[in-house]
């Protein structure tokens, strides 16, 4: 019965690093101290990437990259995160995020 409750546990563990909120959190903590966020502004972000987490899960992970659809969907996720940082982060923070991510 141990070494069942273990298995379990790790199952657990690997399914959670899966899961849009951790994802979501570890880039946030990131962003956090690599842009002197505030904490509004961590929290603001942290729910982008969420959502933009969720998006991916849905619309683009595991379905056929070279499709359309597909595509489109991940432009669009990947505009909403844009949007979102460029309201949320001043011209500065804004600037530094495009580098980090090109």
């Amino acid at each position: 019965m141990l070494l069942g409750v273990q298995t379990t546990s790790a199952q657990q563990l690997s399914q959670d690093q899966s899961r849009p909120e951790v994802i979501a959190k570890t880039e946030a903590a990131k962003l956090t101290e690599a842009l002197d966020l505030s904490g509004d502004q961590s929290r603001t972000i942290f729910r982008a990437l969420v959502a933009k987490q969720v998006g991916y899960q849905k619309n683009v992970d595991g379905k056929d990259a070279s499709s359309a659809a597909v595509i489109a969907e991940k432009k669009k996720i990947d505009a909403q995160l844009k949007d979102a940082m460029k309201k949320t982060l001043t011209d500065d923070q804004y600037s530094k995020w495009l580098k980090m991510n090109n």
